[in-house]
């Protein structure tokens, strides 16, 4: 017999979901983890193969990717649970517009750092952080900081909105909320790539707010930047019935169209929600390579719509799952928004198998990967070392007669009791291992009653208030 081989970490006794191309579970598995890498999956405990420095008993237990959480607003954080009661539109206009325009860097770096950790708490590994507010340099920059101190792994797509456009005009976007103009978005953009770029645990991206109503040289210039750097780039794609009607009256051809005809659409898109697109649309995404987020907490909230998912998917577009912001789908949690985008499928087409689980998990784990242009994902060989650990033993998800579907349809992010990024625990016991809890929930707490007041918002807390 061979000597056993060694290893830094090995997860054994577990059921392991691999989520791999042919979706093999192991009902008694093992993962064994060096340096930033997974270096063996299997069935069996792995004692007889693997020396670990520490083993993680995780019988009761599923092991399985990290989840990739591709659309978020971090900065949002200090409003969760106001703006009830409005369609996308009036809740831009009404409420997240004056909370972005009043809110500091430290404000907003505060939510980052909350958001950041209730997201290691859920099991979610990379994030794709959408900041827009504020977006000067410096603050840019601290919310990258803190996500990456935290131990999270994604990138902050800086929102440029350039100069006020005529769709912003009809609209009411406030004029204050248009800070910059083009040329310094792109400077600052710029330097902080520079500072953090395609290499970097958490990178920077370019991203053109929403690609409905800030100018076309904005968004052609994002996705010049995001070619010239070799990283993605981000924007909010048709998330209102109302953008691509708005699109079309303005500039004669719709939205995701354009992108096509002007050879702007590539592989380094991600677009987050992509509800309102019509077939032609979804066949230009997918023949691109383009990805989608869906995010399907969020869309119920302000009634926006469902998204094609199923019909993407079968094109092969690349759907990831995103929370959409602490204010906004309230709970940065994936393991609902996989229930959600099942039910939401069923319920759109009327068909019980548009949507399984198996696709659920998928776009949340080795989809989302794609997405980001990570190497994760996946419990193989050679892939990073980004895995959670949840429980399986729990009153609420118990009898276990298929993994998978135990996963998506009883689980819950408050399930997850180990999360792991790039080999290293973050995560354990109930505790973030790298950030004080307490202490960030309070810095929060501080900041969001400030800036409630300060921002004319603080009547939205009004009990039953319509």
């Amino acid at each position: 017999m061979s000597a056993a081989e060694p290893c830094d970490l090995l997860l054994t006794g577990g059921t392991v979901v691999t989520v791999d191309d042919e979706r093999t579970v192991h009902q008694n598995g093992h993962v064994a983890i060096t340096g930033d890498r997974i270096v063996g999956v299997g069935a069996g405990s792995g004692t007889e193969h693997w020396r670990a420095e520490e083993v993680v008993d995780c019988r009761g237990k599923a092991v399985l990717p990290g989840l990739v959480d591709g659309h978020n607003h971090l900065y949002q954080a200090l409003a969760r649970g106001l703006g009830e009661g409005m369609s996308i539109v009036p809740w831009l206009c009404d409420f997240m517009w004056p909370y972005s325009i009043a809110i500091t860097g430290p404000e907003a770096v505060a939510g980052a750092r909350l958001g950041a950790v209730e997201a290691l708490r859920a099991g979610i590994t990379t994030v794709i952080d959408n900041h827009y507010a504020p977006s000067d340099l410096e603050t840019t920059l601290a919310v990258a900081d803190v996500i990456e101190e935290a131990g999270l792994r994604g990138a902050v797509a800086r929102g440029m909105l350039g100069e006020r456009t005529e769709i912003a005009d009809r609209r009411g976007q406030p004029i204050e909320l248009f800070r910059y103009s083009s040329e310094d978005e792109f400077a600052i953009t710029r330097e902080a790539m520079e500072h953090r770029p395609p290499t970097s645990k958490v990178a920077v991206w370019p991203a053109a707010l929403n690609l409905c109503y800030v100018e076309q040289k904005l968004v052609r210039r994002t996705v010049e930047l995001a070619r010239e750097f070799g990283t993605r780039w981000h924007t909010h794609c048709c998330e209102s019935k109302t953008d691509p009607v708005s699109y079309l009256e303005t500039h004669g051809v719709r939205p995701v169209e354009w992108l096509a005809k002007e050879g702007l659409l590539d592989e380094r898109a991600t677009l987050a929600h992509a509800i309102w697109l019509d077939e032609a649309e979804i066949e230009q995404v997918a023949a691109a390579g383009a990805g989608v987020s869906h995010n399907p907490a969020s869309n119920g909230y302000l009634a926006s719509g469902t998204a094609q998912i199923a019909n993407m998917r079968k094109q092969n577009v690349a759907v990831a799952l995103g929370t959409d912001g602490p204010s906004c789908g309230h709970r940065q949690d994936l393991f609902e928004a996989m229930k959600l985008s099942v039910f939401g499928q069923r319920t759109a087409t009327l068909d019980p198998t548009a949507l399984r689980a198996e696709d659920a998990l998928e776009m949340a784990t080795r989809e989302g990967a794609r997405y980001a242009g990570i190497d994760a994902g996946v419990l193989s060989e050679g892939k990073l070392a980004d895995v959670i650990v949840t429980a399986l033993d729990r009153p609420h998800v118990r009898p276990v007669h298929r993994a998978v579907a135990a996963l998506v349809y009883s689980a819950r992010g408050s399930d997850v009791e180990l999360t792991i990024v790039g080999g290293e625990i973050v995560y354990r016991d109930g505790q973030c291992v790298r950030v004080d809890e307490e202490a960030a929930a309070s810095e929060a707490e501080r900041h969001a009653a400030r800036l409630l007041e300060r921002s004319g918002m603080g009547g939205l807390r009004t009990p039953w208030a319509r």
